[in-house]
């Protein structure tokens, strides 16, 4: 009669967890805003309506990676510390890539010295 529950020992994962929630919002890489915000005004691009985005995609923070629903959740969004410290961040030194992290890896091109002489 007496004894544990059957299903108390079995812990189910749902999607609330914090680590579904970051990889459902994929933002681009450091680098790669990085690059945009250094991109000239007339070179970007007007932001094209999107229906799967908030707001069809009309309201965009460059900075953070982020559509928004509206002008004001937006511009709330620019007050926010998060922000802030993002802008910070971009307005620094370049960030690293890909590359870089390969080649402190040690996985970049061998450098097998100079040549000494052919065997032929």
């Amino acid at each position: 009669m007496g004894g544990k529950c059957p299903h108390r020992s079995v812990k189910k994962r749902r999607y609330s967890h914090k680590q579904f929630r970051r990889t459902k919002f994929l933002v681009k890489g450091d680098d790669a805003v990085y690059d945009d915000l250094l991109k000239p005004e007339e070179q970007r691009k007007d932001l094209p309506v999107d229906e799967d985005l908030p707001g069809m995609g009309q309201y965009y923070c460059m900075h953070c990676d982020r559509y928004f629903a509206n002008v004001t959740v937006r511009d709330e969004h620019f007050k926010t510390k998060k922000h802030r410290k993002r802008v910070k961040i971009m307005m620094g030194p370049k960030p690293h890539t890909q590359l870089d992290a390969d080649l402190a890896a040690g996985m970049g091109m061998p450098d097998n010295g100079p040549k000494l002489m052919s065997m032929s």
